[in-house]
């Protein structure tokens, strides 16, 4: 089981701010899922949760966007937070104070019959992951890929030629059928965003 709602709020960085409409996904069953970044409204999303139990609140990275609802949303529920170390400096202009659980490339994380294995992929920040189910044929991206092109990289701790390499290493590699759930806007599939590898390293960033 899969479902997706939809927050909006803000992302902050280098002294900009953005409106935004973030992606949040729910995986698992209908007894117990994981929730895939938490964003902006933890009431929202602990009501479309339900009474199911959240094994963990996955975040792909630590952009403000993507966790600012997930210490409420922790408090709500008693799921413990999931996040990539390398990501911690960005974590803590959040959440100064606020522990996780460090996430590592290669682990398995189960909820409702559904597992989903963690795929460091850093460029858009350093500890950016996706997340990859292979049983259900699909990878939830965060903000690496999306339809049409990789994730921005113009901005603090990012870079243009780390993530074309984590996206051509980690998942142009998945099988082409493979559905790519994204942070923001539309889902793809790895054999479409496969074909436009060279456009994107001619676009640069």
């Amino acid at each position: 089981m899969i479902d997706k709602i939809v927050t909006s709020g803000t992302f902050s960085l280098d002294g900009g701010t953005w409106d935004v409409d973030n992606n949040v996904w729910i995986v698992g069953s209908a007894s117990e899922v994981v929730v895939i970044d938490a964003a902006h409204d933890a009431a929202a999303i602990a009501r479309r949760v339900g009474d199911r139990e959240v094994r963990a609140i996955v975040c792909t990275h630590a952009h403000d966007d993507h966790i600012d609802a997930a210490a409420e949303l922790a408090a709500r529920t008693g799921a413990p937070v999931l996040l990539h170390p390398a990501d911690q400096v960005l974590w803590e202009m959040v959440y100064a104070d606020l522990p996780y659980t460090p996430l590592e490339d290669g682990q398995v994380i189960s909820a409702g019959g559904v597992e989903l294995t963690v795929l460091h992929t850093p460029g858009h920040s350093p500890g950016a992951v996706c997340l990859y189910g292979a049983d259900i044929c699909t990878v939830f991206s965060g903000d690496t890929l999306f339809q049409g092109g990789p994730g921005a990289t113009g901005r603090s701790f990012s870079s243009f030629d780390t993530i074309i390499e984590s996206i051509k290493g980690r998942l142009l590699t998945l099988p082409p059928g493979t559905v790519v759930h994204t942070g923001h806007g539309a889902s793809t599939v790895i054999g479409e965003e496969a074909g436009h590898l060279e456009e994107w390293m001619a676009r640069g960033h």
